[in-house]
């Protein structure tokens, strides 16, 4: 996110909660409570912005941790590319070995 999408984003917000305070007053609130209740809807956004980030940070789908993820893919893709047929088969013959010595049924 650039500088510039975080100084939007917060007037954005900013202008929601005047417009929201503006609002209830016009459906017949007095300033004080409408002040009260915008708040309250911008605090329970908040709230609600914090807890999705919080389950995208324990479900590690944040933006970092993908390319992190598409990274590697795309080294191991390209070593995998640039193997030879001969060291293909070798990699296949230690894989299908390991798999062999981990399995208890054979």
């Amino acid at each position: 996110m650039r500088r510039i999408d975080a100084i939007g984003i917060a007037f954005g917000v900013f202008a929601a909660g005047g417009i929201i305070y503006v609002l209830l007053q016009f459906a017949g609130l007095d300033s004080l409570k409408a002040g009260i209740w915008s708040q309250a809807l911008l605090v329970g956004g908040l709230i609600g912005w914090l807890l999705t980030y919080l389950f995208r940070v324990s479900t590690k789908n944040m933006t970092y941790n993908q390319q992190v993820k598409d990274y590697k893919d795309a080294v191991l893709q390209k070593r995998f590319d640039e193997m030879t047929p001969e060291e293909l088969a070798q990699l296949q013959a230690e894989i299908e070995q390991e798999q062999r010595s981990e399995s208890p049924d054979r």
